[in-house]
């Protein structure tokens, strides 16, 4: 999809087309074992290995809404994010998000920031990867810094 196609998009295709592709990026990263999970553990990536961050995904549910300590974290990863020009993007579903991520035997307690990086032995190309940067850098272009998408239901 390139950046015309995106523009002529509605903003309600946009964003359910943005949703499903971030589940599909999502599954290829869990795949490829290139899904860091958790606000701590991404925090530890991005100041080791900054370069290896592709994508950003921050989720809040109204249980950690008014988590003084986590909007903090949040506001340095999002800074962190434009300083190194990494795609980022909100969720409002937690569960849903930590239904994707997880595997079904463990339950994922922090599931509040998703990095997709690149594996260690070199970069794997998706193509719904490619969409949701075009639709962040498309919401950029409407001052939506922090674009907030919505997950498709199962």
């Amino acid at each position: 999809m390139t950046l015309e196609e995106v523009l002529i998009q509605k903003p309600t295709e946009r964003a359910e087309c943005a949703g499903k592709a971030l589940e599909e990026v999502l599954v290829s990263a869990k795949d490829n074992d290139s899904l860091t999970v958790g606000v701590y553990e991404c925090a530890k990536v991005m100041n080791l290995d900054p370069d290896s961050v592709s994508f950003c995904v921050l989720a809040m549910d109204e249980e950690f809404e008014c988590d003084i300590a986590l909007q903090i974290h949040f506001t340095l990863i999002q800074s962190f994010c434009f300083d190194n020009d990494i795609s980022i993007v909100r969720v409002s579903d937690m569960q849903r998000l930590a239904e994707i991520v997880g595997d079904k035997t463990e339950q994922l307690e922090d599931a509040h920031c998703v990095l997709i990086t690149n594996p260690a032995e070199g970069s794997w190309e998706d193509p719904a990867l490619e969409k949701l940067h075009l639709f962040c850098e498309e919401s950029r272009r409407l001052n939506d810094w922090v674009p907030e998408i919505s997950l498709p239901e199962r």
